[in-house]
């Protein structure tokens, strides 16, 4: 089998969706950098991926470290065509009761990872092309209580990918593509652990998403590159309502926050003892 001729990179991708999207990614005969904050995770990812993965520590948060990323793809694949910002961290709670440092942290991983890798992906891509999606969030599309740094944090990669991608078509640049995919609560490590968290209650509202699901949906905007996509459909356009008519959008979450607490009563229920992982308020996906 011959050596994959293009090269991709996934941040976060050590475990839960990322580290999926990595395997399409092989699928489609990419050679993937897997990255993650962990190395073991990283290391594990990679070598449960075969030969046609790599791996490396990244902290998304230092643009030296995710410029080497990149470099290093360019170099042992000659081409980076597709780099997915995936990393992303989540703590609940009102925004008042949380520490500085973990404002921070959110705020860093997800909005300024996103502008690291996005920056340095296009550095690569400016000339080849290439194809740059970033994992976001439909709470990057309107108000979601408990989760207001998250939200904000998703918020600013949204309109960072949008603005950036005007950038690029303005300078000229149309071999470069940016796609936000916002998907609603996902069933991965990061909600698993938020079952008995009732400050993130608005995930579990809608539709609960299996891995595949928006893994499917990644698959389909590589192929076919949109600015943004809502996972589902129909939860978008429930937050674009509510985020064009903030005051009626503001009226209908508790009414919303009640349907996503009975979802993780009834999901508690269900789970056996030796899979609760005990109150907590924070994760990675």
């Amino acid at each position: 089998m011959s050596r994959p001729r293009t090269g991709a990179v996934v941040t976060g991708a050590g475990r839960g969706l990322g580290r999926l999207i990595a395997a399409l990614l092989v699928e489609r005969g990419h050679h993937v950098l897997v990255t993650d904050v962990s190395e073991d995770a990283a290391r594990a990812a990679a070598a449960g991926l075969g030969p046609d993965a790599s791996w490396a520590a990244v902290d998304v948060r230092d643009e030296a470290q995710v410029a080497r990323a990149r470099d290093r793809v360019v170099a042992e694949t000659g081409r980076l065509e597709v780099w997915v910002n995936n990393a992303g961290v989540l703590v609940t709670g009102p925004a008042w009761e949380q520490p500085p440092d973990v404002r921070r942290l959110m705020l860093e991983v997800n909005a300024l990872g996103t502008v690291n890798g996005t920056v340095a992906a296009i550095g690569a891509m400016r000339h080849t092309g290439g194809h740059i999606l970033n994992v976001v969030s439909l709470a990057g599309l309107t108000a979601v209580p408990g989760e207001a740094v998250y939200a904000a944090s998703k918020h600013a990669a949204i309109g960072f990918s949008l603005s950036t991608l005007a950038d690029l078509r303005l300078a000229g640049i149309r071999n470069v593509d940016i796609s936000c995919v916002c998907p609603d609560g996902i069933w991965t490590p990061m909600l698993h652990d938020k079952l008995d968290d009732p400050a993130s209650a608005l995930s579990f509202s809608g539709k609960l998403l299996r891995p595949e699901e928006v893994v499917a949906a990644v698959g389909k905007v590589l192929d076919r590159p949109r600015p943004v996509t809502a996972v589902p459909g129909w939860r978008g356009v429930q937050a674009r309502l509510a985020d064009a008519l903030p005051s009626l959008g503001l009226r209908g979450i508790p009414l919303a926050v009640a349907q996503g607490r009975r979802v993780q009563r009834r999901m508690l229920a269900k789970r056996p003892p030796a899979e609760a992982p005990g109150l907590g308020t924070g994760g990675r996906r």
